[in-house]
């Protein structure tokens, strides 16, 4: 990226295209949520993940209702980029979903222009940390309800009175395991954090 080629030339500060611009996305939600599989099924490159294995003694803190066929957990992060198209370049950043992880996510939350909140219908009281970390931040975000198998379907509307969300924040389904479906997501989310900054400027201009 911002490379070029041409007849054996030196491969770098050759090329006279724009950088594409860099946004920052973050993948959030409760534990086993899908936030990985997400981040792993849009990402053009290998995503990295901080995985480790559940052991006995994490199971006594960690809730598996609902995911007990769940063997791994991120500790840290998962990180994975997408294009957009030739300008815009999204990083996605999956926050780890336990409580015990939760130290990092001030880092983690550093520059983002806005956040997924991946939700579970089977769990969905696991969302509140989360959408309650990004109002109480300001950081613009939608919740994206991805469609487990078996699991019971609820209108919009409903999702967004059980999570006493503002009527302004979006509510999607999706499917955590398609990558035309994470793209469509990021995109959702990437509107409304425009149009979420472009108000605030309006604002702080009047």
């Amino acid at each position: 990226m911002g490379y070029a080629h041409s007849d054996g030339a030196d491969l770098a500060g050759t090329s006279n295209e724009p950088m594409p611009t860099a946004v920052k996305i973050l993948i959030a939600g409760g534990f086993g949520v899908g936030k990985t599989t997400m981040v792993g099924a849009v990402s053009e490159t290998r995503p990295l993940r901080t995985e480790e294995l559940l052991t006995e003694e994490g199971v006594s803190v960690d809730d598996l209702s609902g995911v007990e066929a769940k063997t791994t957990t991120t500790v840290a992060m998962d990180f994975g980029r997408i294009s957009i198209n030739d300008d815009l370049v999204l990083y996605l950043f999956g926050t780890p979903g336990q409580d015990r992880f939760w130290f990092v996510w001030d880092e983690l939350a550093l520059g983002a222009l806005g956040a997924v909140v991946l939700a579970d219908t089977r769990r969905l009281a696991d969302c509140f940390p989360s959408v309650d970390y990004f109002e109480k931040h300001g950081t613009p975000f939608i919740v994206a309800v991805n469609c487990f198998e078996g699991a019971r379907q609820y209108q919009l509307d409903e999702v967004t009175q059980a999570l006493s969300l503002d009527p302004g924040v979006p509510v999607v389904l999706c499917d955590a395991r398609r990558r035309e479906s994470g793209k469509e997501v990021l995109i959702a989310v990437l509107e409304h954090a425009m149009r979420s900054h472009r108000a605030m400027s309006a604002a702080n201009a009047g």
